[in-house]
């Protein structure tokens, strides 16, 4: 049997979002991603996406796009389940531009898992067969953050994102008025993408302590190390580090610097499943437990990140609400679904996505063979 990826094909398409989602760094309405097919020589496909991230990664889909044109056709006849090895050459290839490697990751885990006739999550260590995803509040008026939170527990939801960074004092009044409208029960964590300096984080965390916040998402800029440590060693919230870290070396240097509690883990940073399994992995050997989290994934990289999470033990929390947030559906059968705050997976071998929205979709940019 031959075992070689003889196509892959780029789409690029523009996800709606219910409504504009604002955060300590800007505003967005829509998500425009990248989507990666990859077909071997013997019929197995795999469904891969990049959701690029200006202000973190440094991508545009125009960048992804340019990437994949540099990375795709050296691909062409390698085994797709020689993960490390493709990665790689990718790496070789090009530096940085993990969104766009993340794509061609998340294709060749798919092929995996179906090759092997298994859900990746089973076929990576299958340590959990649901995770508990939080739903994110995007940042509003205190009153309307609340009336939010109370719409998201009546659903089921049973963690809450609060992101803040925009007003110390008016950050600490969301997070009051949350906690008083949905009670003690709901987990509530926040996230100020950077958005304080290390005075107003320590201030800020002081006064939320009461309201039992389980761990700050990085309080300050991602080039402010020593502002992270010493935030980290003066609040009584724990600390988690988001846009300070993307790949596995970032996570020793922030461990060697004792700077964070807790990490998040986005394969849209990492460069897709296999360097997020080792940052877990190098987390975990440290006692800091992670988090898998999203940028403006579909259901494709929700349902790649919601896999990892079930398969590593380290992976304690997650924060997989991206496609909740939008409007169009490109995964319209399979993926994983929600029911009270859990990703629930689907029995198919690997992401187990059996259908897409093909007027979402498109025609192909690029076909490489």
């Amino acid at each position: 049997m031959k075992l070689g990826i003889q196509q892959i094909e780029v789409y690029k398409v523009i996800l709606r979002n219910k409504e504009p989602f604002r955060i300590a760094r800007g505003a967005s309405t829509e998500s425009e991603n990248v989507v990666v097919k990859v077909v071997t020589d013997y019929g197995v496909i795999g469904w891969g996406e990049a959701s690029p991230s200006k202000s973190v990664t440094n991508e545009t889909p125009a960048t992804v796009i340019k990437t994949l044109a540099k990375i795709a056709p050296k691909l062409i006849g390698l085994c797709p389940l020689r993960i490390e090895q493709d990665v790689e050459i990718m790496d070789s290839l090009v530096k940085e531009n993990p969104a766009a490697k993340a794509a061609i990751d998340i294709a060749l885990h798919d092929i995996l898992g179906k090759t092997a006739r298994k859900p990746l999550f089973m076929v990576m260590g299958g340590y959990r067969t649901e995770v508990l995803t939080d739903l994110t509040l995007g940042i509003k008026s205190p009153k309307e953050m609340a009336k939010d939170a109370v719409k998201a527990v009546k659903k089921g939801f049973k963690a809450l994102k609060v992101k803040v960074g925009i007003d110390p004092v008016e950050d600490v009044e969301r997070v009051r008025l949350i906690r008083e409208s949905v009670g003690s029960k709901i987990q509530m964590r926040i996230d100020a993408n950077q958005g304080w300096t290390p005075p107003q984080a320590i201030e800020a965390l002081g006064k939320m302590k009461k309201f039992n916040v389980q761990f700050a998402e990085q309080p300050v800029p991602a080039e402010n190390l020593k502002g992270l440590i010493k935030v980290r060693k003066n609040s009584p919230i724990p600390v988690m580090a988001d846009e300070s870290v993307h790949s596995p070396e970032d996570a020793i240097r922030l461990i060697q610097a004792e700077a964070v509690d807790f990490m998040n883990i986005k394969l849209m940073k990492s460069g897709g499943i296999l360097k997020g399994r080792k940052i877990a992995a190098i987390a975990e050997a440290a006692g800091i437990p992670c988090m898998i989290g999203c940028m403006g994934e579909s259901g494709i990289g929700i349902a790649a990140g919601s896999h990892l999470a079930a398969a590593a033990k380290n992976i304690q929390y997650a924060d997989l609400d991206s496609d909740l947030l939008l409007k169009d559906r490109l995964v319209t059968k399979g993926g994983t679904k929600v029911k009270d705050s859990m990703r629930i997976f689907p029995r198919q071998h690997g992401l187990g996505i059996m259908g897409l929205d093909e007027k979402l979709l498109g025609k192909p940019l690029k076909i490489y063979k």
